[in-house]
């Protein structure tokens, strides 16, 4: 093919109305994470294509999620690299939401629950192997696709097969959605934790005897001053006390107190940092224990050397497609944390729009065609070196 980028993207414009119409089958099958059940007509739609172009598809069966969909070329060789294609057919959007929040194309703008976050960046998977697929081009980069349905609620069973996939993959494409109205790629993502803290005081009568008591509340309110001391706006470290449970009566001196806490690092030394701060927070009374459980479930995605790499290919490829592309960091995690640190990773590249997880989610449709071939010019690339 003399120029990729133009018959990709001729191809992709051409079939405009068939990649909306199968983004209107995406949203139309409610899938929130809360329905395990849910998941499998998404799965069933994802699968049709891909069997059509001489794919492989497993539905990998979940305990608490609606497990993961799994794909590759039934012919792939083993010897050849494969890159991993990262989704998750998961929305925050309850059953029933299409009632008064119904999925519409309005000019440009499309909206529905789940359109935006994300499937139009499952849209993007699919449309792009088939551009590459109806165009005869075959990547020497073999393409594998995993979509999860538990990325709303921190990747829990997803988070093995994940990374299992991430440690031999030459790289991964996360195309959750892209940053503000230009549609920034994500190229840095905070590391996302939640602790508990549990205070175990001694209950007392509050007004027969108040010395005897230790009041886990009280002891509560220094741990939150000493954990909100810990924000440190130069290195990009959040702490949030965003659950606060404990006493039992008004006139009882309170034995018991939690805390939930909300962190985001930017770095793998700052995170170690903090969690040896968190730790070793000490009680203002005696006879206070201060217990400390959870800690980072996601490590930040940094700006390694190989996912600079990345998004210099990217950036070039964009150029081609006539796109100036712009980077991003994220506060919010993503699976894309979770392959960061065994592969070549870039985030963002799902659909330019807004309104992810609230009533007016929108993408843009010409938009979708873009992120569209820039996906299939990047499946098409070849392998990253080694680093």
């Amino acid at each position: 093919m003399q120029n990729p980028a133009r018959n990709i993207r001729e191809y992709l414009t051409q079939h405009q109305p068939e990649i909306l119409d199968y983004l209107r089958k995406l949203v139309l099958t409610e899938s929130p994470s809360s329905e395990p059940s849910s998941q499998k007509e998404v799965f069933d739609i994802l699968a049709e294509p891909l069997r059509e172009m001489n794919y492989e598809t497993v539905h990998l069966s979940g305990h608490t999620s609606g497990g993961q969909f799994y794909a590759r070329p039934k012919d792939r060789e083993k010897a050849v690299p494969y890159q991993l294609l990262l989704g998750h057919a998961d929305t925050v959007w309850p059953l029933g939401t299409l009632n008064s929040m119904p999925f519409e194309i309005d000019g440009n703008t499309v909206r529905g629950p789940g359109a935006y976050d994300m499937k139009g960046g499952l849209v993007q998977f699919i449309w792009s192997l088939k551009a590459l697929h109806e165009l005869g081009v075959e990547p020497s980069v073999t393409p594998v696709v995993f979509v999860s349905s538990d990325e709303e609620l921190g990747s829990e069973e997803s988070r093995n097969r994940i990374e299992h996939l991430a440690r031999h993959a030459n790289r991964a494409y996360v195309t959750e959605p892209s940053a503000g109205p230009t549609g920034k790629l994500k190229t840095t993502r905070k590391g996302v934790g939640v602790y508990q803290i549990t205070i175990r005081g001694k209950s007392a009568h509050a007004g027969v005897e108040p010395e005897a008591g230790r009041s886990a509340i009280f002891e509560l309110s220094h741990v939150i001053q000493k954990l909100h001391s810990l924000n440190d706006s130069a290195h990009g470290t959040t702490v949030n006390v965003g659950v606060v449970e404990g006493g039992t009566r008004v006139n009882v001196i309170p034995e018991l107190c939690t805390a939930q806490v909300d962190v985001r690092v930017s770095s793998v030394s700052d995170g170690k940092k903090l969690d040896d701060e968190i730790r070793n927070i000490q009680p203002v009374q005696s006879g206070v224990k201060i217990e400390v459980t959870g800690g980072l479930d996601r490590s930040p995605m940094e700006e390694t050397p190989r996912n600079k790499a990345l998004w210099s290919v990217a950036s070039k490829l964009g150029l081609e497609l006539g796109l100036t592309l712009e980077k991003s960091h994220s506060g919010g995690g993503s699976d894309g944390n979770l392959t960061s640190p065994f592969t070549a990773t870039l985030d963002g590249l799902g659909s330019i729009g807004g309104g992810a997880h609230a009533p007016h989610e929108f993408l843009l449709a010409d938009a979708l065609i873009e992120r569209t071939a820039l996906m299939a010019l990047l499946i098409n690339a070849p392998a990253l070196s080694p680093k």
